[in-house]
């Protein structure tokens, strides 16, 4: 019953991510939103959950976890229904911030406790296999939930949907759950993680802003300034702390700080993939939402494939090789969905150039990883994977902000189909040169392979990450708190 609660709570965490996409344009008509307020949609919840992972995770350590699991799940639950009771376009955004605050102290717990409450060896093997297919599971039945939802009932039941279950698992935990905690005496980077998110938050506002006003408008240049000032005052206060949420002096490490650079570059990319493919197909293409979620199934299990691929091909390739072949198939990927038109059959508009985008994605995310490890010290090793898996989320939000802005500027205000895909087709372009980008960077910064204990790492990163990846945000970066406790 422990494990059946704690995969219940990272069920709920991974398909809130996926479950939107396919509702955003029904969210757009219904609540007048704006192109750069739907990217906020994705976005808020992106931040905050980013922002904050790594500060719930240590909470869980000082607090509790079964009190860190009780929080997050009553707050992600509350603002599920805040959100799905939304009238206006600012209720919901703030409704998905307070989800991935919610999200962000809920899922460091999940494996924690399995992890507590199963005694090592082949039960306790079972149990994690078990967390990490239902998080899988959750991030691939997303879309097809969504899309059911959305089609039979509205968009605002793929936030109410969480209301029922949250109540009923919040019930189970109370009382089957166990308190346990670290009691290192550590303390909590409160203000660090409060700047990192205002500034990323700042930065995204300001590069969304562009559309409208330009790159000159004070409307623009007073938020990026701002962004850039509270992100070098996250930093300041890094160097200072004693507990910092971003240890700065694993970045002078050639692995650790090339991996990170990577894999903000990949997330940038890869992030935006599902906001776009989901548009493309119900607003290009005509697909309603459930044959939206049911067209990106194959990409879904793709990224699955790619990440068990990584393991077996590290070890006769190397992990940069592997990680520089992973990025490449995906800019491939995104080079042929660049030539999206409106006329597209299923097979070559979606399908395929998904699946390689996918595939390449979890080809590369395991390498990099291994990387980011090998260049640490054992006992930081899940720290290190951690700061791989933030500056991934991180990047995300803010690539999303630019392509969003990118695609926007090449509508010109028009939104009809034919429009609408040239600004989504020079938002994958962009994409492809970033990609290419990172394989270069790749190639140049890091060093040839991971050190044998990375690589084993890394292949149980392979194990527990999955279900993530199918939406951009992989397992790690939720437990990465849990393996720096360890």
């Amino acid at each position: 019953m422990v494990v059946a609660l704690a995969c219940a709570g990272q069920f709920l965490v991974v398909l809130d991510v996926s479950v939107v996409n396919v509702a955003l344009p029904s969210m757009r008509t219904d609540l007048d939103l704006s192109p750069s307020g739907l990217q906020w949609v994705v976005n808020a919840y992106a931040i905050a959950f980013a922002g904050f992972m790594l500060l719930g995770g240590r909470a869980g350590d000082l607090y509790g976890r079964k009190r860190m699991f009780l929080t997050g799940l009553a707050l992600f639950t509350l603002a599920s229904l805040a959100g799905g009771l939304a009238q206006d376009d600012w209720h919901l955004l703030l409704a998905r911030a307070v989800q991935g605050l919610g999200a962000a102290v809920l899922a460091p717990s999940t494996l924690t406790i399995v992890t507590s409450a199963v005694p090592e060896g082949a039960a306790r093997a079972r149990a994690i296999a078990t967390w990490t297919a239902v998080g899988a599971g959750g991030g691939a039945a997303g879309g097809l939930v969504g899309g059911v939802l959305v089609d039979v009932l509205s968009w605002r039941w793929v936030l109410l949907i969480n209301v029922p279950v949250g109540a009923v698992v919040l019930a189970g935990a109370v009382w089957w759950l166990r308190e346990s905690r670290a009691g290192d005496g550590r303390r909590l980077d409160l203000p660090g993680a409060l700047l990192v998110t205002a500034g990323l938050a700042t930065l995204a506002y300001g590069i969304s802003q562009t559309e409208a006003e330009g790159w000159t408008a004070p409307a623009t240049l007073v938020p990026l300034a701002a962004g850039l000032a509270l992100i070098g005052l996250f930093l300041a206060v890094e160097a200072r702390t004693t507990a910092p949420l971003m240890p700065l002096g694993l970045l002078r490490r050639r692995a650790v700080s090339g991996a990170n650079a990577a894999m903000f570059l990949s997330g940038s990319a890869m992030f935006a993939m599902w906001f776009f493919m989901t548009l493309y197909a119900q607003n290009a293409l005509g697909y309603t939402p459930l044959e939206a979620g049911l067209a990106l199934v194959p990409s879904s299990l793709a990224v699955v494939l790619g990440s068990k691929l990584a393991p077996r091909l590290m070890r006769t390739a190397g992990a940069r090789a592997v990680a520089a072949l992973g990025t490449l198939v995906a800019a491939t990927g995104f080079g042929w969905q660049s030539t999206m038109r409106i006329d597209d059959p299923y097979v070559t508009g979606i399908m395929l150039p998904g699946v390689l985008m996918m595939l390449g994605a979890g080809l590369a995310t395991t390498p990099l990883a291994a990387l980011a490890t090998s260049g640490a010290a054992p006992g930081e090793a899940g720290l290190v994977s951690g700061l791989v898996n933030t500056s991934r989320t991180m990047g995300g939000s803010l690539g999303l902000a630019v392509l969003s802005t990118i695609a926007a500027s090449r509508t010109g205000g028009r939104a009809t189909p034919e429009a609408l895909t040239e600004g989504y087709a020079l938002a994958f372009r962009t994409g492809t040169g970033v990609l290419l980008a990172g394989v270069v960077l790749t190639l140049l910064w890091l060093p040839r392979t991971a050190t044998a204990p990375a690589v084993a790492e890394a292949e149980a990163e392979a194990e527990m990450d999955t279900d993530s990846r199918t939406d951009s945000r992989t397992a790690s970066e939720k437990v990465s708190g849990t393996r720096q406790r360890s």
